[in-house]
């Protein structure tokens, strides 16, 4: 990272989800600080941008990636990740804690924040694992765990078959107010399965992995939430019938959030059609009625944010028969973009489609970030919304594991900034 910046931003769109601000103005930064939005702003000394024709946002905030160290079995390094994500206007993520180690350990944990911040070009926010190695069966040192800078605890999508171990686990994170992360999937109804149960399944002879899995799941977990009282979150949901527990949930009075996979919101089963194996994510893409029930969700409000489930993974990953392969996509170079496109096809109004990106997954996580709050370490991108850009030309993450690499996309990220440092500069 560059030193903090004294930085104006002369006439861009600046964008403000947070406070629904929509205006052409400049922006100062000074001494990384966010000082000043107005019109005609003069700051001697400070560094020029000229924005004109560009929006203004605030950095994307992404609710869901996962590392490739400490050794995962995935491609590339924190480093590379870090920069992947700052080319996007990603500005802070959140770290799933299925490394290897497993970040149950304050040891794991200052390795992951340590190789971040020496990398420089974004915030890496660990999840700290819910129970001793995600086996399901000891809790960790939750505690210990938040005050070495984890933001919330989570099991990875490893169930915790007993439930009255997953009533501890709540019970004492509710003690010490954190968030819980859910992913919500059931071990025996989903076990062997690798694409969703459907025509598409059964035509290619493919196992598939029910709706009622992730249903079954995000229903015991809502009940233990309503019975513990903590804060939880829901990582990628997959199908309508999620959407009406959660939105059931919400109109009770549950202090529950969710997030939904871009991918999810513009593929369904008939993606893997051809054995497309850059299509094999889990959770499965699903029915055209249950992507359409996401979008609905995202739409209004029910659904808070949309995530990139960033999953980097090496080449020969995805040559094998299709059951064999990974699962994941490598997300954080088309997050925005992908989201863009949604705006795009009139799928999303452009306002909420940043806030699904920006404030909503902040408020998510208990973060203050994802607006343009004056006097805060700045956080925020600049982007040609009228650009058009093939995202092989540039692609940055270790892992080119998309379908989206060769595909025209909306959108390119000509400035990032991260708390107050200049970390993406596009020539």
């Amino acid at each position: 990272m560059q030193p903090r910046a004294d930085l104006l931003i002369r006439k861009a769109r600046v964008i403000d989800p947070a406070t629904g601000r929509d205006e052409i103005a400049d922006l100062l930064v000074e001494g990384g600080r966010l000082s000043r939005i107005g019109a005609s702003l003069d700051a001697p000394g400070a560094e020029l941008f000229d924005a004109d024709g560009l929006w203004l946002i605030p950095g994307l905030v992404d609710t869901c990636i996962r590392l490739p160290e400490p050794a995962s079995g995935r491609a590339g390094s924190i480093a590379s990740e870090t920069r992947a994500a700052a080319s996007g206007g990603i500005t802070h993520m959140a770290a799933l804690p299925d490394t290897d180690p497993v970040a149950d350990n304050p040891a794991v944990v200052r390795l992951i924040r340590e190789r971040a911040i020496k990398a420089g070009f974004a915030r890496v926010m660990p999840i700290a694992a819910l129970t001793q190695g995600l086996a399901g069966s000891q809790l960790s040192e939750m505690q210990t765990l938040k005050e070495m800078g984890c933001i919330a605890v989570g099991n990875a999508g490893h169930r915790v078959q007993d439930a009255l171990v997953l009533k501890r686990c709540l019970e004492y994170a509710a003690t010490f107010d954190l968030l819980v992360i859910f992913r919500p999937q059931d071990g025996a109804l989903s076990a062997g399965g690798c694409t969703h149960e459907g025509p598409v399944a059964s035509r290619l002879g493919l196992p598939g992995i029910p709706a009622v899995a992730e249903t079954v799941d995000l229903a015991r977990a809502l009940l233990l939430v309503e019975a513990t009282g903590v804060r939880a979150h829901f990582h990628q949901l997959s199908c309508a019938a999620s959407v009406e527990l959660l939105r059931d949930a919400r109109a009770r009075g549950l202090p529950v959030t969710a997030d939904v996979s871009v991918h999810h919101l513009l593929l369904d089963e008939y993606a893997i059609e051809g054995f497309n194996s850059l299509c094999h994510i889990d959770p499965p893409l699903r029915r055209r009625e249950d992507r359409a029930a996401l979008l609905a969700a995202v739409a209004d409000g029910t659904i808070d944010a949309i995530c990139s489930q960033h999953t980097p993974l090496s080449s020969s990953a995805k040559l094998a028969p299709f059951p064999a392969t990974k699962p994941g996509i490598s997300g954080l170079d088309t997050l925005l973009s992908l989201t863009l496109k949604l705006v795009e096809e009139q799928k999303l109004p452009l306002m909420r489609a940043l806030d699904a990106l920006t404030q909503a997954p902040a408020r998510c996580l208990g973060l203050p970030v994802g607006n343009l709050e004056n006097g805060r370490l700045a956080s925020l991108c600049v982007v040609d919304g009228k650009a058009q850009r093939v995202p092989e030309d540039d692609w940055l993450s270790a892992g080119k594991n998309s379908p989206w690499l060769s595909e025209s996309l909306p959108g390119a990220v000509r400035l990032t900034v991260c708390e107050g440092k200049v970390t993406w500069l596009s020539d």
